[in-house]
């Protein structure tokens, strides 16, 4: 697959990450967190917003790297 298409379909891929990661962390705060005090709340709020940054990188990652016959610069051939 190129990369030009692992971009087009990689797009998409970081959007449901979001959506999906958003919503899982929405149904944990309610299962167990939404009693715990204020210095609690931010604690679980600081880890879970930084907590997407893993699966988005590993979506860019795969996005940017080349395809079969590609060349690893993408500015090589200028």
């Amino acid at each position: 697959m190129n990369r030009r298409t692992k971009k087009l379909l990689g797009i998409p891929l970081i959007v449901l990450i979001l959506i999906l990661y958003s919503w899982l962390g929405v149904f944990i705060y309610e299962l167990g967190f939404m009693t715990l005090p204020n210095w609690a709340q931010v604690i679980y709020f600081a880890v879970a917003g930084f907590g997407w940054f893993f699966p988005a990188a590993w979506a860019i990652k795969w996005m940017s790297a080349p395809g079969p016959g590609e060349n690893e610069d993408p500015y090589a051939d200028l």
